[in-house]
């Protein structure tokens, strides 16, 4: 498969954009590994290659542990995600699938116990973002490097 268009040259103004709501989440306090966890969860329901490759190395690096990563598409079948991690890949889930479900009020009911509403708003621009580079990068073939 052949790169389509490298975006980060074609419009450095979408970029920034896109930098630029990832310096909120790095900025929101919400833990490091979470976030990861939630970048590789929407990548994987979003099938983005590039991003996988990307979060899964950034993961590690910041201590995941391999168990972790190889049942994180399983996450509810395990005993290994804590229950806020579990509401926000819950959360993740139904914002990246917003169409099938439009985010039901069981979801709510199940983040809402464990963030913040700061925290929710942050955890919500961080899917945001995430579905917005899986967009790009499946949309234009960027290729893990």
């Amino acid at each position: 498969m052949e790169q389509r268009l490298d975006f980060y040259k074609a419009s450095p103004g979408a970029l920034k954009a896109m930098l630029g709501l990832e310096e909120q989440v790095s900025t929101s306090g919400l833990e490091k590994s979470l976030l990861e966890l939630v970048r590789l969860r929407a990548s994987q329901i979003n099938g983005c290659a590039f991003c996988l490759d990307m979060h899964v190395t950034d993961a590690r690096k910041n201590g995941e542990s391999e168990r972790r990563l190889a049942t994180l598409s399983a996450w509810r079948e395990t005993p290994f995600f804590t229950d806020r991690e579990r509401a926000a890949l819950e959360w993740t889930e139904s914002l990246t699938l917003v169409a099938q479900d439009h985010v039901p009020d069981a979801t709510w009911q199940a983040v809402k116990p464990y963030f913040t509403d700061a925290e929710i708003a942050d955890l919500t621009l961080l899917i945001v973002a995430i579905n917005g580079w899986n967009r790009f990068a499946i949309a234009f073939r960027k290729m893990p490097a």
